[in-house]
């Protein structure tokens, strides 16, 4: 495939963005005009499982793999870093001859080497971590309301930017596109909202009010409308461009909405918001948590308003970019998705599509456990098993989408059999590498980043999982060499006259602040190779206060 002939990709993937907020999926309330029209104008995937949470779901959309492979198989604690090693798409694209460009959220590790732009991406404007305003996000934004003006990192350096989250990002994407119009580019556009926290200026939220929706989901709803917005000048800016023909444009969500934007007043029942009579919420495996939109458009190629009811995932994003954009990919490991190209162009029929299973699996702590909220999905059936503890459940998607009846006590025969399968790939995926779930370490005092900010999103936690003060964890970096460093450590809140702690493996360096200095440590010496960092204080009652924030630089000869 030539230079000219290579379409152009855009990939939009919201947070928390529920199957059913769309009013082209039966939401009665929501107002969303432009994508209402893009599903008018494109190939829909209406079995498309993904998630049940941010990372899962974007590892496996940037490798084609399942997120078990990677090393990225939770949000926070350490396991949100992807491993250096993988193939992601960018990488790919870069390799095509693609500009590649990121704009909004990576959650695929802030630092050195797993940052958007050690991973294949030229240009990268991202938030920290797993959204703004959360332990992992810069400091500047932990704490305040910073959907708005908010501290973003543009190719690997922080800046203050004036305006609504959203909008930014789609600015950004909006001006590479203008910048690389003239050769194939990649651009990711990755929302955090609607995530919480419910963030958005009013004008957008009191149209709902005035329904008497509750606040909560109001709000939720002027957040979705305002991407409606921005979506609208994505695609009228392709159409100024004279692009529209030659790109795809993917617009899909991570996973089901978050219980955190539930209406807290209202019964239990009733709490969630309007998701199409799916069941449950983001985490679980039920269609609720991982049925989401998945829109394909690209003009003279893909059917305008035709549904695909084949099951799909974020494995198979990657290998059907690379059917359709002359893509290599890796040949060196195993890809688990399967290229979708030929239902996408109606080249093969959906019942003559070949039967497949779908895994998927997610639970908090650092080693998966077999069976614990895993899924085994195929064409008509769902083997769940919500915990290790319990039961599986079996489900017809087809004629109970809501999963309402389960049938594993019917057909033992089909339970066992999917049952092996998921053990089969349980311990496949499980082997992928002889390490294959500790954590890629972080790199400190390199000419690729220094200084490296060390949040609690990374830590490896001691005891309870968390990344509160209350919480207890170590950072696992690398130094390359031998060196010194600055080390300095921010709390939550300021401390007087208290001991401040600071553990590099054994060693436990102390100093007592007086009210307003910074704790700086100064002239500390770090041996090339593996190490832990830890930092901490202690509160008035002799509780332990851990470290919010620790920036590692490293002092640079003649300093």
């Amino acid at each position: 495939m030539t230079a000219s002939s290579q379409p152009n990709v855009i990939l939009i993937i919201m947070d928390d963005l529920a199957y059913g907020d769309l009013a082209c999926h039966g939401n009665p309330y929501t107002h969303t005009p432009n994508l209402d029209a893009f599903h008018a104008h494109s190939t829909h995937m209406t079995r498309y499982c993904s998630g049940p949470l941010c990372t899962p779901a974007r590892a496996s959309l940037m490798t084609g793999r399942y997120h078990l492979r990677t090393r990225a198989i939770d949000t926070y604690l350490g396991r949100a870093m992807i491993d250096p090693d993988e193939v992601t798409l960018p990488r790919m694209f870069a390799a095509a001859g693609y500009r590649t460009g990121i704009f909004g959220k990576w959650h695929l590790g802030d630092c050195y080497p797993n940052r958007p732009i050690d991973m294949g991406f030229e240009t990268a404007l991202v938030h920290r971590s797993g959204g703004i305003a959360q332990p992992g996000d810069h400091p500047d934004n932990y704490g305040r309301e910073s959907y708005f003006d908010p501290v973003l990192n543009h190719n690997g350096h922080d800046e203050q930017h004036s305006g609504y989250c959203t909008d930014i990002f789609t600015e950004g994407a909006m001006s590479f596109i203008e910048q690389h119009r003239d050769a194939p580019f990649f651009t990711y556009l990755a929302t955090n909202a609607p995530h919480t926290p419910l963030q958005i200026a009013d004008e957008w939220v009191e149209r709902y009010r005035q329904l008497g929706i509750n606040e909560a989901h109001a709000r939720i709803y002027g957040m979705v409308e305002n991407i409606d917005w921005n979506i609208g000048r994505l695609l009228n800016k392709l159409d100024e461009l004279g692009l529209r023909e030659n790109t795809i444009v993917i617009y899909t969500s991570d996973h089901g909405p978050c219980r955190s934007a539930d209406n807290k007043d209202a019964p239990a029942e009733k709490r969630i918001r309007f998701n199409a009579g799916l069941r449950d919420a983001k985490g679980s495996l039920y269609e609720g948590g991982i049925r989401v939109p998945h829109f394909w458009m690209w003009p003279g190629h893909f059917a305008s308003e035709h549904d695909i009811d084949r099951i799909a995932s974020p494995i198979d994003v990657a290998p059907t970019l690379a059917a359709l954009c002359g893509l290599q990919l890796p040949d060196d490991r195993t890809i688990d998705g399967v290229d979708l190209s030929p239902l996408l162009t109606g080249q093969q029929e959906p019942q003559d599509w070949p039967a497949r299973s779908i895994f998927m699996q997610w639970h908090r702590g650092d080693v998966p456990v077999a069976h614990r909220n895993s899924a085994t999905i195929t064409q008509q059936y769902k083997l769940y098993r919500p915990t290790d503890d319990v039961p599986d459940e079996l489900y017809d998607i087809i004629n109970d989408p809501s999963e309402t009846t389960d049938l594993a006590a019917d057909k033992p025969e089909l339970v066992a059999s999917l049952r092996q399968q998921y053990l089969d790939w349980f311990a496949d995926v499980s082997s992928t590498r002889p390490d294959n779930y500790a954590p890629p370490r972080i790199y400190i005092g390199t000419a690729h980043e220094n200084p490296t900010l060390l949040t609690r999103n990374d830590w490896r936690i001691h005891g309870e999982d968390g990344w509160g003060d209350e919480h207890y964890g170590h950072w696992e970096v690398k130094a390359p060499e031998d060196a010194t460093y600055q080390i300095t450590l921010r709390f939550s809140h300021a401390l007087t006259d208290q001991p401040v702690f600071l553990k590099i493996d054994e060693v436990v360096r102390e100093q007592v602040l007086a009210a307003g200095q910074d704790c700086v440590f100064e002239g500390v010496e770090i041996e090339s190779g593996s190490h832990q960092i830890e930092g901490w204080s202690t509160n008035p009652d002799g509780s332990r206060l851990s470290v919010l924030y620790v920036t590692v630089s490293r002092h640079q000869p003649g300093s």
